[in-house]
C-alpha cells in the first residue's frame, strides 16, 4: 500500500507514534510518505520507501495568517497524484483530517481514503472549542476510519461529538529492542551503589504539573540518597528549576533539555514520575515500562490501561504529592521490591509491542480500500 501520514513533527506523543508508526509500514514493504511543515523528529533519517514533502506556506497580504489547513490540503493532492497514494492517515483532528478532507474534495478522481487517529487535546482541548467543534464532529464523521490510543479517549470522543461512526481503539506501540541500551556519557550512571534515578519526560507544559515532579522528589529525597532527571523543555522548565532551589534539591536536579531519543536516558532510571492533569495514554509511560522502570503517575484519562496499579507501577490521585511521595518510596527503598517492578513493567510492556499493533493499522487500511466502513451500534 502507499500510505500518506501527517503529524506534528515535534516531539509530543502523537508525532512520535505517527512517524514510528510510518518507519515500521515501510519496513513491512509499504511506501510512505510523510507530509508536513517541517521533519518529524524521529525522521533524522530517511529510511528505504520512506519520503518527507514539506508544506510551505505563502505569505499573502490580505491573509494576516495564511491558513495552513489549505495549504496541507493542497500539499497532500500534490503528493497523492506524485507517489499515487492510497490513504492519507492523519494524526489529530483539527486541522489534520479537515485538511484531508479538502484533499478528497479537490481531487475525487484519486478516490483517496482518509484514516484519523485521535490522541487527546484534539477532542478533549482544541477540537472541543466552540469555533472547531462543528468541523471536529464533521470531519470524524466523514473519515473512512477513526481510531483513538485508548478506551478512555475513544469513549470521550462518543461523549463530546455524538459521532455514530465507530471509533476504533488502537494502542500506541514501541519496539522492545530499542529500550536494550546502554546510558549515554551525558547522563553517566549513579556513582554511588544506593543513589536511585527519578525521572521525568514530557513538554512541559501546566499540564504536565511539572512542580508537582519537583515537591515529590523532594520528599523521596528527604528520606533516600536520590537524583532527579527532567527530561524535555517548556513553559514550566524554569519555574521547576526554581522551586528545586527553593526546596534546597537544585543540586540534586538534573535538566537535560529536548531529547530525541528517550531509550538511553529511561536506561538510568529507576522510576518515572507522571502526575499529569490529564493523558490520553501516556505514551512516556509506556516507553518507561519498556526500559524496565516503574510508573508513577495521576489515575487519569488512559494511564490506567497502561500502567497496572501495584503491579507496574501505581496511580495516585490527581495532585496528591504526598501519596506519590509515598508510593515512590515503597518501589525505591527495597531492593528486591525494585527488581519485582522492574520485571512486571518490562511485562506488561510486551503487550504494546510494535508487532501486535502496526497489523492493527495495516488492517483498517486494508478495510477502508476495500471500501468496508462500520458505525457504532
Amino acid at each position: 500500500m502507499r500510505i500518506g501520514i501527517t503529524c506534528y513533527p515535534t516531539h509530543g506523543g502523537s508525532g512520535v507514534v505517527a512517524t514510528e508508526l510510518g518507519k515500521h509500514l515501510a519496513e513491512r514493504g509499504h511506501e510512505v510518505a510523510f507530509i508536513s511543515y517541517s521533519t518529524p523528529l524521529r525522521l533524522t533519517t530517511i529510511p528505504p520507501r520512506v519520503s518527507f514533502h514539506e508544506v510551505q506556506i505563502v505569505e499573502y497580504p490580505l491573509l494576516q495568517n495564511f491558513p495552513y489547513c489549505l495549504a496541507l490540503a493542497a500539499k497532500m493532492v500534490d503528493v497523492a497524484r506524485a507517489r499515487e497514494l492510497d490513504v492519507l492517515h492523519v494524526h489529530y483532528a483539527i486541522p489534520f483530517a479537515a485538511a484531508a478532507e479538502y484533499a478528497k474534495i479537490c481531487a475525487p478522481e484519486l478516490n483517496l481514503k482518509v484514516v484519523t487517529t485521535l490522541h487527546g487535546t484534539d477532542v478533549t482541548l482544541v477540537g472541543n472549542n466552540p469555533s472547531f467543534r462543528p468541523i471536529t464532529a464533521a470531519t470524524i464523521q466523514h473519515s473512512d476510519a477513526i481510531t483513538a490510543v485508548s478506551r478512555f479517549l475513544a469513549e470521550e470522543t462518543y461523549r463530546q461529538f455524538a459521532v455514530t461512526k465507530e471509533v476504533e481503539v488502537v494502542y500506541n506501540f514501541i519496539d522492545p529492542e530499542r529500550h536494550q541500551v546502554e546510558a549515554p556519557a551525558c547522563i553517566p550512571s549513579c556513582q554511588r551503589a544506593d543513589q536511585v534515578t527519578l525521572m521525568h519526560i514530557s513538554n512541559f507544559r501546566p499540564v504536565k504539573r511539572v512542580l508537582d515532579v519537583v515537591r515529590v522528589f523532594a520528599k523521596v529525597a528527604a528520606a533516600l540518597d536520590a537524583r532527579l532527571v527532567l527530561v524535555g523543555d517548556g513553559p514550566d522548565a524554569g519555574p521547576a528549576l526554581q522551586l528545586s532551589r527553593d526546596l534546597g534539591v537544585a543540586d540534586r536536579v538534573v535538566f537535560t533539555g529536548v531529547v530525541d531519543q528517550v531509550a538511553p536516558l529511561l536506561a538510568v532510571a529507576d522510576l518515572l514520575l507522571l502526575p499529569s492533569q490529564t493523558e490520553s495514554f501516556g505514551l512516556v509511560a509506556l516507553e518507561a515500562l519498556a526500559s524496565g522502570v516503574p510508573v508513577v503517575a495521576s489515575d487519569v484519562g488512559g494511564i490506567p490501561e497502561v500502567v497496572e496499579h501495584g503491579v507496574s507501577g501505581y496511580l495516585a490521585p490527581l495532585g496528591d504529592v504526598d501519596k506519590m511521595a509515598e508510593y515512590a518510596l515503597h518501589i525505591l527503598s527495597d531492593r528486591s521490591r525494585r527488581q519485582a517492578f522492574c520485571q512486571a513493567a518490562r511485562t506488561r510492556a510486551q503487550l504494546f509491542d510494535y508487532r501486535r499493533i502496526v497489523p492493527q493499522y495495516e488492517a483498517i487500511y486494508e478495510r477502508v480500500l476495500a471500501g468496508g466502513s462500520t458505525v457504532s451500534g
